[in-house]
């Protein structure tokens, strides 16, 4: 049973700055990609960012390219996400999850293609 823990959310002002970490039970290169993904309330989960364990490449949804980074520490087992310049629009509750199979779909932000979810780490953005 694959565990994901997270953690580093909380409460910033808009403009700032938080790092999340996913850590994964096993070597992160058991893993296809791992992911994050956020829902906010009233909305749908989406993806906002993964990480392909091969090569180390990179997607990210188009509302956070440019502000928000994906990188890992295989020595630690843990995918971090730089989260920059925040807005109060990204206030959700952020997951991270894992694809044990490959390749990611074109839809991979909907989820679907990922079969362990941790318990995720709320977010607010507010002033």
């Amino acid at each position: 049973q694959v565990q994901l823990v997270e953690s580093g959310g909380g409460l910033v002002q808009p403009g700032g700055s938080l790092r999340l970490s996913c850590a994964a039970s096993g070597s992160t290169f058991d893993y296809y990609a791992i992911g994050w993904f956020r829902q906010a309330p009233g909305k749908q989960r989406e993806g906002v960012s993964c990480i392909i364990s091969r090569d180390g490449s990179a997607l990210y949804a188009d509302s956070v390219k440019g502000r928000f980074t994906i990188s890992r520490d295989n020595a630690k087992n843990t995918v971090y996400l730089q989260m920059n310049s925040l807005k109060p629009e990204d206030t959700a509750v952020y997951y991270c999850a894992t694809a044990t199979v490959g390749p990611l779909t074109q839809g991979w932000g909907r989820g679907t293609d990922f079969d362990s979810w941790g318990q995720g780490t709320q977010v607010t953005v507010s002033s």
